[in-house]
């Protein structure tokens, strides 16, 4: 029975005769030893082939492969970054839903919870999206929406003096030089006071004549809210066909916004949205804050955004630059713009459970 035929690599020639030719010296270095058939057979390896000047034991023998082929990859370039043109963060414009104008109330019954912070930042964040947008601050003697949008220097007519015939509507509103199709409307200026006739009635012709205009009917009326459930609150809520209620997790803010929603809901507006601010999911994981869905399951709402803790917000506030302008974007800019793209669709969000951290255990603590 003849012996197994020997395997070669292609860079091997077949000997002349049965036994192998004798190799070079290993001390050339491109030859490996390997157990075969006939003791130890020597195998070229693979990077002879990039050699120019190949060693082969037979000069007639030609190699099969191309040296062109085998030439390393080039290496792929490296991407360029590319500064941060827009924080934008939708693919595409969101569909508007509903009847324009949309008339949105922004509340919560408690102060200091983020509706004017919220306000400003989604009224802006509409504007950017190309929608027109009025933003009314109703808050009586206290406004600060001018503040936050740095727009303090420039209101030089109120609706007060609109009410008397002192001015016309578009000289009392204020636009944005950073987008004009966003506009300010005081209700009045600081430290005054309301005259007795200014009620419900009379913010619902405001809101008839911004309706009328022919040439910039506003897409969105945001209405800031002031706090509290007393005369100022019904006057804000009155002309709006939506509200937005903002609320933290902690317990004396949800008392607060679970009786406003049961006013709201007793004057007519049934599309009632929640924003829950200033989230710290740390504490959350600690057991040390209540969750979004605790929050969610308490007051029974639909979800509009969560707005994570940002320190950011102080500095916005102070510069009078809101967050969503901000380059690069924060994570309260991002989730103010979630919200806006949310609002426009009339959609909702779903919160999840965060799991929570396993305690430590001590050295002693034995089954648990």
């Amino acid at each position: 029975m003849p012996p197994p035929p020997l395997h070669y690599q292609m860079s091997l020639p077949p000997p002349s005769h049965g036994f192998m030719t004798p190799p070079p010296p290993l001390s050339q270095n491109f030859m490996t030893p390997s157990r075969g058939y006939y003791g130890f057979m020597f195998v070229y390896p693979t990077w002879v082939f990039s050699n120019p000047n190949p060693t082969i034991l037979n000069p007639s023998f030609k190699p099969l492969l191309n040296r062109q082929t085998l030439k390393p990859p080039r290496p792929y370039p490296k991407p360029k970054h590319t500064p941060i043109s827009s924080v934008l963060q939708w693919n595409r414009k969101p569909g508007l839903a509903g009847e324009t104008p949309r008339i949105v109330v922004i509340t919560s019954g408690k102060g200091g919870v983020g509706k004017t912070t919220t306000t400003a930042n989604v009224g802006l964040s509409l504007a950017r999206l190309g929608f027109f947008v009025v933003a009314i601050d109703a808050d009586v003697g206290l406004r600060n929406l001018d503040l936050l949008l740095g727009l303090e220097n420039r209101v030089n007519y109120t609706v007060v003096e609109v009410i008397n015939g002192d001015c016309r509507l578009d000289q009392a509103l204020v636009r944005d030089k950073r987008w004009s199709n966003f506009e300010l409307l005081c209700i009045s200026t600081p430290r005054s006071k309301l005259p007795i006739g200014f009620g419900g009635k009379a913010l619902v012709w405001l809101v008839d004549a911004l309706k009328a205009r022919e040439d910039k009917s506003p897409d969105f009326i945001l209405i800031d809210c002031p706090a509290g459930i007393d005369a100022g609150f019904i006057t804000a809520i009155t002309p709006a066909n939506e509200a937005v209620l903002v609320t933290t997790p902690d317990i004396t803010s949800l008392r607060d916004a679970d009786r406003v929603m049961g006013l709201l809901e007793c004057d007519g507006i049934r599309d009632i949205k929640m924003i829950v601010n200033r989230v710290r999911t740390d504490m959350i994981k600690g057991e040390d804050m209540m969750s979004v869905l605790d929050v969610q399951e308490m007051l029974g709402l639909p979800l509009l955004g969560v707005i994570p803790e940002d320190s950011e917000v102080i500095n916005s506030t102070n510069r009078g630059y809101p967050l969503v302008l901000n380059k690069p974007p924060t994570l309260a800019g991002l989730a103010f713009e979630q919200a806006a793209g949310r609002l426009i669709e009339q959609d909702s969000m779903k919160a999840v459970m965060v799991e929570e951290v396993p305690k430590k255990r001590g050295f002693f603590s034995f089954g648990g």
